[in-house]
């Protein structure tokens, strides 16, 4: 099995930066949660809803979604601002605020249909919230559980017993997803996801920081919510 993979400035026009995000690992983790774990069919009339959906990851999973066929893709992100790009900018269906006012109340408005796939990379109150409106034989992507990581609990964190219940129930199936457990895909993937930036299918968010004298403020605001897209520090041209 390879340990590096040669990429070439080629497959993204030159923007290296997007190897750090949509063409590389955040991309690939987006693409292969969706592929291997969301079970999107074109044609199914599904909708997906994406947390953490303006992050690196989120916002290309929520792309992906789109392109293999979701009726609507629903992200939820933690400011207005986050949220205007989400539906203007990648053609996202609607954006929650989670931070202005009711969470649930809004996935009701956005997703009328319910809710079929997951792409969770937040966990906690959030994802209880969705995990409740999702339909029978739905699907949750356990990307990430950000919002538990500063607790002192397992990973996955253990759920609440009403979110059990409602996975057990509705026949819901929730699965980790590592992604590097899928080594022998990756370099495909890397193909997949350089053609769709190349064709405008996948547009790719940053926000860049000059100087790596300027990393420790750059890192404390992507912790805080602060970026959209993938974080970038540029050292030099």
């Amino acid at each position: 099995m390879k340990s590096f993979l040669q990429v070439e400035p080629q497959l993204v026009d030159g923007h290296i930066s997007y190897f750090l995000g949509a063409v590389g690992m955040p991309g690939l983790t987006a693409l292969l949660g969706v592929r291997e774990k969301g079970h999107v069919t074109d044609g199914a009339n599904q909708t997906m809803v994406v947390s953490g959906a303006a992050g690196a990851c989120g916002s290309v999973a929520g792309q992906i979604g789109r392109v293999d066929g979701c009726t609507r893709v629903v992200g939820i992100c933690g400011s207005d601002e986050k949220c205007r790009v989400l539906v203007e900018d990648l053609g996202f269906s609607a954006a929650v605020n989670y931070r202005q006012g009711d969470v649930a109340t809004a996935l009701k408005e956005s997703c009328p249909n319910g809710v079929d796939v997951y792409f969770d990379n937040v966990g906690g109150p959030i994802s209880d919230a969705v995990i409740a409106q999702m339909n029978n034989d739905g699907h949750v992507i356990l990307c990430g559980q950000i919002s538990q990581y500063n607790k002192d609990v397992p990973y996955p964190p253990p759920l609440c017993d009403e979110t059990r219940e409602a996975l057990k129930s509705k026949n819901i199936t929730r699965e980790r997803f590592t992604v590097l457990n899928y080594m022998e895909k990756h370099e495909a993937g890397i193909i997949q996801l350089s053609q769709w930036v190349r064709e405008g299918q996948i547009k790719v968010l940053e926000t860049v920081v000059n100087g790596i004298e300027n990393m420790g403020v750059a890192f404390c605001s992507m912790m805080k919510g602060g970026n959209i897209g993938k974080q970038i520090i540029k050292i030099s041209d």
